[in-house]
């Protein structure tokens, strides 16, 4: 997958800020970002952050026979992988331009500055060296690929400890680390190699160029150097043509940004040692702090607060005094029903004529329930001649008929009764 060009708009933009001396980060011309060095629990292994540029180098080693023409030297051996995962433009399984360009620069650094002695990794004379493999692994790419596969290869060779050999005749013995304590390397110095980027042919100059700013330059110089000032290496390319002057003027920046690097690592190097001599967390322990594999960071950011407040005193009294709002607002009161009034506290009519005649529909229903209670309670009774009706039982109506005559009767019944109980 191709990288997406920047536009002529970022391209521009890029450029007009470095003449101005300005970059997108904030940094200054002649500013690296912040540098972070870890190391993992097993030796040879060192992880490093420059700025979102994160690169892991990983040292390991074998018996193997040796060159025909140094048959008395160890070999060395650099592999820079960039996987896809760094950044889009990196393809899985083949070499790009950049990574061949990254191991030749390593090989060339290390191996021709005879930073590390080779001869002491000689086992057997003509028979068995111990070869020495560094892998860079790019994990996230943010420009300034170089200075970050650098660091991490010269922390992790300065890391890594090889196990104790025996020779018995011709057979060779390899004790592990609980047999004998692991040997570390001899390493005579730390280059360093420190990156500088050019614009408008030359002009302007800036230390540790970020991705973006790698797309518009114009050169690259890198200078590999140790903390003594002695040149290891030094490599430039773009096709520009550079003067001694600036040459002279990034070796002497150089010299001062190797001597910070080379301090940093040896602080965190002490720092590892003394960890693990006292059994306390290293390596990827250290990140563990919650019992989870990645712990959520969150880096302070140091803010002056001094003339805040007096700033905002200054602000405050300047600042006119507010209206004051009264607490109730008298509402206008809405007289005709079905019309509606937008804001707070404000009466309205909406449904007003269905609540009136929901209102009355209600008092004419109670009018009817009261006049039909008003029925049942009193009996209706109607008298036509000799005939009385009573309409307030519930059965079918009763009708009498001659009712004086027959009180008559019952009158005489009684008396006849009472005749006989005399009698008797």
């Amino acid at each position: 997958m191709k990288e997406t060009p920047l536009s002529n708009c970022e391209r521009d933009f890029l450029l007009k800020a470095i003449e101005e001396k300005k970059r997108l980060d904030g940094r200054g011309t002649y500013d690296y970002r912040k540098l972070k060095i870890t190391f993992g629990t097993d030796f040879g292994c060192c992880f490093v952050e420059l700025g979102k540029t994160r690169v892991m180098a990983q040292v390991s080693c074998e018996l193997v026979a040796p060159k025909e023409n140094r048959p008395t030297e160890g070999i060395l051996f650099f592999n820079v992988e960039l996987s896809p995962m760094a950044s889009p433009g990196f393809e899985q399984g083949r070499q790009s331009e950049l990574s061949v360009k990254l191991n030749r620069q390593l090989e060339r650094c290390f191996r021709n500055s005879k930073c590390i002695d080779t001869e002491s990794l000689c086992v057997a004379s003509g028979e068995t060296v111990w070869q020495i493999r560094v892998d860079v692994h790019t994990l996230n790419h943010d420009g300034n690929i170089m200075d970050a596969a650098s660091i991490a290869a010269i922390s992790a060779l300065c890391h890594f400890k090889r196990p104790d050999v025996s020779i018995l005749g011709d057979d060779v013995t390899v004790y592990s680390v609980e047999e004998r304590e692991p040997i570390p390397l001899s390493i005579y110095h730390m280059p360093i190699s420190v990156s500088f980027s050019f614009f408008k042919q030359g002009n302007f100059l800036l230390v540790d160029p970020v991705e973006r700013e790698e797309r518009v330059m114009d050169g690259l110089l890198v200078i590999a150097m140790n903390k003594h000032r002695e040149i290891c290496s030094i490599q430039s390319s773009g096709g520009i043509m550079l003067l001694r002057e600036q040459v002279m003027r990034c070796s002497k920046i150089a010299s001062v940004k190797v001597s910070e690097i080379t301090e940093l690592i040896t602080k965190a190097l002490e720092n590892d040692k003394a960890a693990r001599k006292a059994g306390g967390r290293c390596g990827f322990a250290e990140s563990m702090t919650q019992e989870r594999i990645t712990a959520l960071k969150m880096q302070e950011t140091p803010v002056e607060t001094t003339e805040l407040s007096v700033t905002a005193d200054s602000v405050v009294q300047k600042a006119e005094a507010a209206p004051q709002i009264p607490i109730s607002v008298p509402s206008p009161v809405v007289l005709v029903p079905g019309v509606g009034q937008v804001g707070q506290q404000l009466q309205n009519t909406w449904g007003l004529q269905d609540e009136e005649c929901e209102e009355e529909d209600g008092n004419s229903d109670e009018e009817d329930e009261n006049k039909m209670e008003e029925q049942e309670s009193t009996p209706k009774m109607s008298i036509a001649g000799d005939v009385v009706e009573i309409s307030d039982s519930e059965e079918e109506d009763v009708v009498i008929l001659h009712p004086e005559p027959h009180a008559k009767d019952s009158s005489h019944s009684e008396r006849a009764t009472s005749k006989k109980k005399h009698s008797q």
